[in-house]
Formats: C-alpha cells, sequence, structure tokens
C-alpha cells in the first residue's frame, strides 16, 4: 500500500463525520459534499508529518472551507436569509438508516437549521465546531480570524439563539397524530380544527427558489399560517409520508410524478410550532425522490 492509498483509506473512515460536520455548517447537501471534497485535495497535497490528529486536523479544514462557502453564499444571495429551507435528510416512514442517522447526529430538524441560517457565518462555524464537535476555541480562533476569547463570545451568542429553536416531541407516534389531524383540516377547508394542532406563534417557511418566486415567504402565528394552509389542498391529497430529518412530514407530487415540494413539521408540546417547505425546483431534481419508493 503506498502512502497515498493509506491516507485515502483513513480519509474514508473520516468522510461520515467530516460529512455531518459540514452539513451542520452549509444546510445544503451538495455545498457539504463539496466542502469534503476539497478536503480530501487539501489533505492529498499537505505535509502530515507532523500530523498526530488526523481527524482534528480534517474538521477545522473542513469548518475553514464551509466559512469560506458561507461568506460567499451571503454575497449573492437575492432572496432573505430567513426564507432559505435547508436541503432536507429523506427517510421513509419506517425511519433513519445507519448512514442518516450519522449525518443527522442528534435532532437537526429544519428547524433548527434555519436558526443555525440566521446566524453570521463566523458564529454558525464557532458554535457548530465547538458545541456539536468539541473543537477547543483555540482551535476555532485561527479559522475564523479571532482571538480564542473572541471566539467563545461568538459561540455563546450563537449559543443564545439556537437555545430558541423548538424541540420535537419525542413521541414519534403522537407527531405523527398531530401532522396527519392538520394535512386532513387542510385537505377539508376547515379552519378551526387547523387552529387546534397549530402553535399560537407557529412559524412557516416556504422556499420556492428564484424559479416559484411567490412561494419564497415567511408566516407568524396560527391565524395567518391556517389561512395560508387553508390553500394547502393539493398538498394535502397527494402527500406522501416521509421522515424529514428525522421527523414527520411528506412529500407533494405533480400529476406527471415530479415531487412539488417537500414539508418538514416541528410538533413541540402536541402542537405544530414549525413548518417548513422546500418548493424550489432546482433543489428538488437533485433530491433522491422516487414516488414509488414513498410510503402513501
Amino acid at each position: 500500500m503506498t502512502d497515498q492509498d493509506w491516507l485515502a483509506q483513513r480519509f474514508e473512515t473520516n468522510r461520515a463525520h467530516l460529512r455531518a460536520v459540514a452539513y451542520r455548517m452549509l444546510g445544503s447537501l451538495s455545498e457539504a459534499d463539496d466542502a469534503v471534497q476539497e478536503a480530501w485535495i487539501r489533505l492529498s497535497r499537505a505535509d502530515t508529518t507532523d500530523v498526530e490528529n488526523l481527524r482534528a486536523w480534517l474538521t477545522t479544514v473542513v469548518g475553514r472551507v464551509s466559512l469560506n462557502m458561507l461568506r460567499s453564499r451571503r454575497t449573492r444571495r437575492e432572496a432573505p436569509l430567513d426564507t432559505y429551507v435547508a436541503d432536507p435528510i429523506m427517510s421513509p416512514e419506517a425511519g433513519v438508516d445507519p448512514e442518516q442517522e450519522a449525518l443527522l447526529g442528534d435532532s437537526l430538524g429544519l428547524a433548527l437549521l434555519a436558526v443555525l441560517d440566521t446566524l453570521n457565518p463566523a458564529e454558525r462555524v464557532a458554535f457548530v465546531l465547538h458545541d456539536v464537535f468539541a473543537v477547543p476555541f483555540d482551535e476555532i480562533a485561527p479559522i475564523v480570524g479571532r482571538s480564542s476569547a473572541a471566539a467563545r463570545q461568538l459561540a455563546s451568542r450563537a449559543r443564545r439563539r439556537v437555545q430558541g429553536a423548538p424541540v420535537p416531541d419525542t413521541d414519534l407516534d403522537g407527531q405523527w397524530a398531530v401532522v396527519d389531524a392538520f394535512l386532513a383540516a387542510a385537505r377539508d377547508g376547515d379552519f378551526e380544527r387547523l387552529l387546534a394542532v397549530l402553535d399560537p406563534d407557529v412559524v412557516l417557511r416556504s422556499d420556492g427558489g428564484s424559479t416559484r418566486p411567490d412561494l419564497v415567504s415567511v408566516l407568524r402565528g396560527a391565524e395567518v399560517v391556517a389561512t395560508s394552509a387553508m390553500s394547502f389542498r393539493r398538498f394535502a391529497e397527494t402527500a406522501t409520508r416521509a421522515l424529514i430529518n428525522g421527523t414527520p412530514g411528506g412529500v407533494a407530487w405533480l400529476p406527471d410524478g415530479r415531487p412539488f415540494a417537500v414539508l418538514s413539521v416541528t410538533v413541540a408540546g402536541g402542537r405544530i410550532v414549525s413548518i417548513d417547505i422546500l418548493a424550489d425546483p432546482d433543489r428538488l431534481s437533485r433530491l433522491d425522490l422516487d414516488p414509488a419508493s414513498q410510503d402513501q
């Protein structure tokens, strides 16, 4: 085995971890894969003779690459940041497979990713590296170009924001019951039943991308969201069940078999506190979606 083969083998043992780091940083599966690939390129060209902990070295490289990608994204986005819905990780209703579980780790719903997306790039990198992956602030500091104390402050500010993210109920069957009741009420156009399952402060985020600008919005409050949900009838009638980042949701389909939208619902305290809808055709086309494979 050559030195390069040995290095490639060690890189592969860390690929799932690195992809999980990048996905939390970026909320994009394709960009996460790009960041991991860039880490491999840098590793293959680097002198690693003095690297004692390759996993830690690669983690910081992915952090640095992700930070650059986040900064670049901020300069080119046309839509407000709070209308961006992260790439969903799709699983059948039966459950999340081991590879997806490694990517998601602890609860990482789209609602939490939406909160992470409101952080500035340095805050997000500092928080994810330290609070999720236990990287010391002394190692984070050079990545974000700050002192160790300043990196600590970045993570602290981010932590306060993240603590406000909704935490889904642990009873999956109970969550499904609430989601099913919501979709049934939407199908029937029953405003009062919709209000009954919505938290008073529910937030609905819809991301239709540049192709569907009419579906780019953020709605807040039960009455506003219930009014909008009255137009969900087509979604509710064609939706197939799926776990979206480990929480209940579904996929709505067009008559020709293409996905119209992916919907993720966060249920906390027995009510819906967050609804995230990805309806961007370009991004949907890159997801592994097949109506034949979805649960009916």
